[in-house]
């Protein structure tokens, strides 16, 4: 393996990082977003940068881009991109490299992608900034491309706007624009997070295939070791703006010699196979009874022809016993999401019954379900967006239960019990939610949820956006909370490995309706659906711990 701070220097490095540094404003935790690191991305191979947020992977990335803002700038060190110096280089020379020399598909799409231009005007932008072309070479280009990285119909894509396509499709876009112009090198920051496991293993494919066959060199970006068994060649492991160590993808993940890398490896949850042991508060008892949910969404008009009709939850049924947890797994727009909506009553259903603790809540109306509300509550997947910034964490966890009779004095004392029962020191009570990490912010989101005592605790992806060792933590936080309370769980998740740590039954959604139900062992050792056996075989860089064999029913 390659010394932790020095990487091998040769003439077949597409991209050379070397002794990078990179300020960070005062003030802040520490002195510099990245100090002294140095690698090489060799030609025609695939370099994964891996490390928890904060750990400096996007400024390298940004750095090497020249996308910095004045307000981080490169105290030292040297970038060459195909021979060239780009630390220093005029505006005017990085321009020109973009694109055609090295380009970057960004973690979040719909954020990356102009709302008000058609994908085919994106793509065309791209040559037309380069001067490749006319308007009529250029069009055909943008349709070779969308043809190239797998999307359905590209005359008709070539037309369409970024909301009406699905997060794989736009991250295909991103692809596509990426490629127009062939670049050298492609840097990749986290492309895959926010995607369902069989996008995610398309998108993969879909990377390595181009890369294989154009000969490229590709810098990806990624807090996913599935990720890195699946496509690495080499690796890089950053620690707070440090590269702790490197080598080949087989020596970092087989062998890892850094005490942080080790800890990664170690957090990373993997698919058991294994039946989670019954928590000592879990009954026999029911406390949530669903039959038959529906719910249908409609837009456009019926009047002109043009209505959309898409079923989002059909015909659902399953039971939930008190102190266990369910987890909801699938693709996106499988209807889990909306699932969950149903079942805390943020939306209507159309047809069936929500039998919580005894009584059918599906008909109730927001006023006779308020007093109900406080017993049903909710994590929600993004923590900052539910989190309101003006109101400190005092306010967000004490204004539910005063509104609902608590005396403040109370409120204020549970509150502060909570933020230390979910690992946050008692100065987190006046502070505000930009103040917090990620992981923190979710701890408060969860300590929100607890302050009403709640019998059911529905999760929404409470955990898809976390590093792998804050996701640890926080299933380990939620599964000491169950063993306390006794509290029963929905889990909705798209990542199977994460729902085979935490659940006792996993259902399986596609398309609306649950096509198997059942505990662990089965759903991923002896999946009796074609559906389910895709996703188990989808997870990257994964198996079943357990060596039995799974079945493959015609």
């Amino acid at each position: 393996m390659a010394d932790r701070t020095e990487a091998v220097s040769g003439d077949d490095a597409a991209l050379s990082v070397r002794g990078l540094t990179v300020d960070l404003p005062k003030g802040m935790e520490r002195t510099h977003a990245v100090e002294n690191i140095s690698f090489d991305l060799k030609r025609g191979q695939i370099l994964c940068i891996i490390g928890e947020s904060g750990s400096g992977k996007s400024v390298t990335a940004n750095t090497i881009m020249g996308l910095l803002p004045k307000l981080i700038p490169v105290s030292s060190g040297a970038i060459h991109l195909d021979g060239t110096a780009i630390i220093g280089a005029p505006a005017k020379k990085l321009r020109g490299l973009r694109g055609r020399v090295v380009s970057m598909i960004f973690q979040d799409p719909l954020s990356a992608l102009n709302p008000l231009m058609t994908v085919g005007e994106q793509i065309t932008e791209v040559l037309t900034a380069h001067g490749v072309g006319t308007k009529a070479s250029r069009r055909k280009r943008a349709i070779e491309l969308l043809t190239e990285v797998g999307l359905p119909d590209p005359e008709l894509m070539y037309y369409q706007y970024p909301f009406r396509l699905s997060g794989g499709q736009r991250q295909r876009v991103m692809i596509a624009m990426a490629l127009a112009l062939e670049p050298t090198v492609l840097i990749a920051d986290e492309p895959t997070t926010a995607l369902d496991v069989t996008t995610q293993a398309q998108i993969l494919k879909l990377i390595r295939d181009i890369q294989r066959r154009k000969g490229m060199s590709v810098m990806f970006i990624t807090h996913d070791f599935g990720v890195v068994a699946e496509i690495a060649d080499s690796v890089v492991v950053m620690e707070k703006g440090r590269v702790v160590e490197q080598g080949s993808a087989e020596q970092v993940l087989k062998s890892p010699t850094h005490p942080y890398t080790q800890r990664l490896i170690a957090a990373v949850p993997h698919l058991t196979g294994k039946n989670r042991a019954v928590q000592e508060k879990a009954s026999n008892e029911t406390i949530l009874k669903v039959e038959g949910l529906s719910k249908t969404y409609r837009s456009g008009s019926a009047l002109f022809g043009s209505q959309r009709i898409v079923s989002a939850v059909k015909d659902v049924s399953f039971d939930l016993a008190a102190g266990r947890t369910l987890g909801v797994v699938g693709e996106s727009g499988s209807g889990k999401s909306s699932l969950g909506r149903l079942l805390i009553k943020l939306q209507d259903s159309d047809g069936g019954r929500i039998l919580f603790e005894g009584r059918d809540i599906a008909k109730l109306s927001e006023s006779q379900f308020r007093p109900l509300r406080p017993r049903i509550q909710m994590i929600f997947q993004d923590p900052f967006a539910s989190l309101n910034p003006r109101s400190t964490i005092g306010q967000i966890l004490t204004v539910g239960p005063v509104a609902h009779g608590m005396p403040y004095a109370q409120a204020r004392e549970e509150a502060r019990a909570l933020l230390a029962h979910v690992g946050l020191d008692a100065g987190a009570f006046g502070r505000y939610p930009h103040e917090f990490s990620g992981g923190q912010r979710q701890r408060i989101g969860i300590a929100r949820a607890l302050m009403f005592k709640p019998k059911l605790l529905i999760a929404d992806e409470a955990v898809s956006a976390l590093d792998v060792s804050i996701q640890a933590q926080i299933l380990k936080l939620l599964d000491q909370i169950q063993r306390e309370t006794g509290v029963s769980m929905i889990f909705i998740t798209h990542d199977l490995r994460v729902a085979s740590q935490i659940c006792d039954e996993i259902a399986v959604m596609q398309k609306g309706r649950i096509v198997e139900h059942g505990p662990p062992s089965q759903i991923f050792l002896n999946p009796q659906s074609a559906y389910t056996r895709e996703l188990v075989a989808a997870i990257p860089g994964e198996r079943p711990r357990d060596t039995r064999p799974i079945a493959v029913n015609s």
